[in-house]
């Protein structure tokens, strides 16, 4: 019988270099294209030819992540990678290949198979340079979005220059790097992965968790710390895998179960020891916002982080490139602005009014706003997914989802499981008040109340 898993082989190899027989080929410097600025911002006093093969593994599920399509019926893969490494026998070791099969099968739900042959070349960074960092450092992954910006900000009032940034992101965001501002370490993405002439194929790309949660284990390594800080509100952390989407596995990329497995990984690969903390996960996106405003009453640049998924080429009205305020980041955005009694100017979002029909809400110039088109799916998918965890907490699967949530945070969180339960609970019903005081702030025009449980 054939199997109805879809399967891949695939080499990553060196310049110059074939792949195996029946194997896809995946070039160093063609589909995986490595940026020596970004690597020199991790060329440290302790240089490890180990991080610039976690580099090349990185690259390479990303590769194999965004150039396999999902089957329709169904949600895994079989994937069998093959990676040229300094040291096969480390990478092949027990501890190390138990941790990174572990840690990929667990974030993405496919079966991974991956091997390890040495490298013909030594990987010798151009130069190295120093970096001013200081003795005790708290790691953080920063992106574009605004948790990530709401996160420094108050992180840099408690730790001051020992806030370490590991840059995420396609670009600088506001109150990073200047003209004049020194150079920093971690400060750009050391990889970008080129999927062919087809592109990127597979829009759930949840090896984006991996490349994170490494990147940041690497730079805790690379600086001696200990402390790896996650931005991420409990909406965002826990909601996905409380309300998982149709037939997808639920995404776990923020959730404390897969930085647990993170940890062991770098544990085994370097030989240090890191802990993911979570300081906002029993904290709506709305609360968040508030400390912040609290904190930073002066700081307006928050305005300028983007929390939207979607491409230029989907959301640029008359050339500029907005964010499409319907799906489900933007919503949740949107509404934690509302609840923590902010300000956002509507023309930073396509469709600039929710308080009207779908049509009539997306900006003049845009003419992709048709019912039943893709951007109404999207809105749909969006309203029901923050209405669903709304209520969760109001049936009797949803308590049943709740208390298996918290029995599995015990663990991690080293928390009691009727603590990790009442957390959680306040969580939810934060974030209940939070959705229902902006359901109800769009008034009864609105293209997104009938799709609630308030409106149906």
């Amino acid at each position: 019988m054939t199997s109805l898993v879809p399967e891949r082989r695939v080499d990553v190899v060196e310049e110059g270099r074939s792949a195996g027989r029946g194997r896809i080929r995946c070039a160093i410097d063609e589909h995986l294209q490595f940026d020596s600025k970004g690597i020199e911002t991790y060329c440290l006093a302790r240089w490890d030819a180990a991080v610039y093969d976690a580099f090349v593994v990185g690259a390479a599920v990303q590769f194999c992540d965004h150039t396999m399509r999902r089957p329709s019926a169904g949600w895994s893969r079989d994937i069998a990678l093959r990676v040229p490494v300094h040291e096969p026998r480390h990478w092949r070791s027990t501890a190390v290949s138990e941790a990174l099969h572990d840690a990929l099968s667990f974030l993405t739900g496919d079966r991974w198979r991956i091997d390890f042959v040495r490298r013909r070349r030594h990987y010798v960074p151009e130069r190295q340079q120093r970096f001013d960092l200081p003795r005790s450092c708290v790691v953080m992954p920063f992106s574009d979005g605004l948790d990530s910006y709401l996160m420094a900000g108050l992180l840099q009032r408690q730790h001051g220059n020992s806030l370490v940034r590991v840059r995420l992101g396609a670009k600088v965001s506001p109150g990073e790097r200047t003209r004049t501002s020194p150079p920093r370490a971690f400060a750009s993405m050391p990889w970008r992965v080129s999927c062919g002439r087809s592109g990127s194929v597979e829009t759930s790309a949840r090896s984006r968790g991996f490349r994170f949660a490494l990147l940041s284990g690497i730079a805790a390594f690379l600086c001696k710390s200990q402390r790896i800080v996650l931005p991420e509100s409990g909406q965002g952390a826990l909601g996905p895998s409380l309300v998982p989407v149709g037939q997808a596995l639920a995404d776990v990329r923020n959730h404390p179960l897969f930085l647990t497995r993170m940890e062991r990984l770098v544990r085994a690969l370097f030989g240090h020891e890191v802990h993911y903390e979570f300081p906002q996960l029993w904290r709506t996106k709305g609360q968040t916002l508030a400390a912040f405003f609290e904190s930073r009453p002066d700081d307006a640049d928050w305005m300028g982080t983007r929390s939207c998924w979607q491409d230029a080429r989907q959301v640029s009205v008359s050339g500029s490139r907005r964010q499409c305020g319907i799906c489900a980041a933007c919503l949740l955005r949107r509404m934690s602005v509302h609840g923590a009694e902010g300000r956002e100017d509507p023309a930073i979002y396509v469709w600039e009014r929710l308080n009207a029909r779908f049509e009539e809400g997306a900006a003049e110039a845009f003419t992709n706003r048709r019912p039943k088109g893709a951007f109404h799916q999207y809105a749909i998918a969006g309203v029901l997914h923050l209405d669903h965890l709304s209520h969760l907490r109001r049936s009797p699967a949803g308590a049943a989802a709740i208390a298996r949530q918290a029995f599995l945070l015990t663990r991690p969180l080293r928390l009691d499981e009727q603590e990790a339960k009442k957390r959680l609970e306040d969580m939810l019903r934060q974030h209940e008040d939070e959705w229902r005081g902006f359901v109800d702030s769009l008034g009864p025009r609105s293209f997104v109340t009938p799709w609630t449980a308030r409106g149906r």
